[in-house]
C-alpha cells in the first residue's frame, strides 16, 4: 500500500506543478506603462521640499507611506549625498519645515 500512495502523491503533484508553470507564465505578463505617466515617490517628495515654503517630515510620511525614519534616511542618503541637492532646515511653530534650496540659484547671488 505504500508503494500506491507514493506514486498518487507524485502524480498529484506532477500536475500541480505543471498546473503553476502555466499559470506563472501567464502572471508575469504586465502590461506597458509610459515612463511619463509613472510618477515615483521620489519624485513627489522632491516636489514637496521645492515649494517655496518646504514641507514636513509628517506631510512626507502621508504622501509616501513611509515612516519617519525612512523619511530622515532618504532626507540624508538621497536628497543630501546622492542628488547633492542642498536641504535647508528651519523650526517654525513647532515643527521643522525642510526645502531644498537650488544650487543654482545661489551661483547669480554669487557673481
Amino acid at each position: 500500500m505504500r508503494e500506491t500512495d507514493m506514486t498518487k502523491s507524485k502524480g498529484r503533484a506532477s500536475t500541480t506543478r505543471s498546473g503553476t508553470k502555466s499559470r506563472s507564465k501567464v502572471k508575469r505578463a504586465k502590461p506597458v506603462l509610459h515612463r511619463k505617466t509613472r510618477r515615483s515617490k521620489q519624485a513627489a517628495v522632491l516636489a514637496l521640499l521645492s515649494r517655496p515654503s518646504g514641507t514636513t517630515i509628517a506631510a512626507i510620511m502621508e504622501a509616501t507611506g513611509w515612516q519617519a525614519h525612512t523619511v530622515r534616511g532618504f532626507l540624508a542618503g538621497v536628497v543630501r549625498k546622492k542628488l547633492a541637492l542642498t536641504l535647508h532646515s528651519e523650526k517654525s511653530d513647532g515643527e521643522r519645515v525642510y526645502r531644498v534650496i537650488g544650487n543654482d540659484a545661489d551661483e547669480p547671488q554669487a557673481a
